[in-house]
């Protein structure tokens, strides 16, 4: 049986469907206590976890509870670090004991972003306190890896869905001849969620350990997503408004010049690969663009 610890997440979410799908056994914790069930045992990271004991039969967990978005990890960072490293350890160590085999989401924020495509034994250097947390997490998973521990480490960038509130949004602002404002200076190589849950999947149903890494092949900023938007419903692109993200307010490490990560070796090992960034968004844009096409 499969674990997606973080069920209430987008992406384990995503992860606890594909496997329902593929029909086989999987369970995904939550936080709140209205979701618990039987498929959705309650689990809060931040709560002791001495009594936790993962669920009868499970082989293979996944690590996707964490606190996200580098605003809240910078004003809040013990509490954030918390959840993101102490707690986090804690219960990795507890699957681990038991000989369950852990995929670990990380981010490309544990670096600068100043180089494309990093590969995955660069050293680490984050600037954002989210970095710097899942950067402490990730290496003390290395040691534990060094040692032999049936564990790996995924790092995502940008991970979008066809309801993707903002693009969506977008779209629906162009297309009523409204403008929008997109940043000029923030970069995404956006990886579909399909494409992330197939590659936790075969990660955890392989069971090799390692750090393997997932984005976009290149970076493009919003303002140019903005720019295809408006190309692809035929409106006017003076519509799209760029704006400056460094001059917003922004939390440190929000704009790296870079995104991408090096691929190879989820690509050897698994064949996946991440689609161009307008194949990847076409999903969002193809009916909107098809209603509002003049």
């Amino acid at each position: 049986m499969w674990l997606v610890v973080g069920g209430d997440s987008e992406i384990g979410a995503a992860v606890h469907r594909h496997f329902r799908e593929c029909r086989e056994p999987v369970l995904a914790t939550t936080r709140r206590q209205n979701l618990a069930g039987p498929e959705r045992p309650y689990l809060d990271i931040a709560s002791p976890l001495d009594e936790w004991v993962p669920p009868a039969g499970t082989r293979g967990a996944c690590i996707a509870a964490a606190v996200a978005r580098l605003s809240e990890c910078a004003a809040d960072p013990i509490g954030s670090a918390l959840i993101n490293v102490d707690s986090t350890l804690r219960l990795i160590d507890r699957l681990l004991a038991r000989g369950i085999y852990v995929v670990y989401l990380s981010t490309n924020q544990v670096f600068d972003g100043s180089l494309p495509n990093v590969p995955p034994d660069a050293p680490v250097n984050p600037i954002s306190e989210y970095g710097k947390q899942k950067a402490r997490t990730e290496n003390a998973l290395k040691v534990l890896m060094k040692q032999g521990a049936p564990l790996s480490i995924l790092r995502l960038a940008k991970v979008v869905s066809p309801k993707m509130p903002l693009l969506k949004g977008w779209v629906e602002t162009l297309a009523t001849g409204r403008p929008i404002r997109a940043f000029q200076d923030m970069m995404i190589a956006p990886t579909p969620i399909c494409t992330v849950t197939k590659a936790i999947a075969a990660l955890m149903r392989g069971g090799s350990p390692g750090v393997y890494q997932l984005t976009g092949p290149r970076d493009v900023s919003y303002a140019d997503v903005g720019l295809h938007i408006a190309q692809q419903l035929r409106v006017n692109c003076d519509l799209v408004k760029t704006v400056s993200a460094k001059s917003s307010g922004l939390p440190i490490g929000a704009t790296p010049p870079h995104t991408t990560l090096d691929g190879a070796m989820l690509r050897a090992a698994y064949g996946i690969v991440v689609p161009d960034v307008w194949q990847v968004l076409s999903p969002v844009l193809s009916e909107p663009a098809t209603r509002f096409s003049k």
